[in-house]
């Protein structure tokens, strides 16, 4: 799970840096990379909220 939460940070930070590139400069190519990066981090937001479920009740 620390190696997903590493994923997530990494993806969690280059989505922030896009992000603000389009809103503070209106970059368009900035907001497709957030837009990608937003889609590539649901499936590991769900899969850690699975992880993370699993281990509060005991289960592996």
């Amino acid at each position: 799970m620390k190696e997903l939460i590493e994923q997530i940070s990494a993806l969690g930070d280059s989505f922030l840096k896009a992000a603000n590139a389009q809103l503070e400069k209106g970059n368009k190519a900035a907001g497709l990379r957030a837009r990608r990066a937003s889609l590539e981090l649901e499936p590991m937001l769900k899969r850690f909220r699975k992880l993370s479920l699993e281990a509060a009740s005991g289960k592996k």
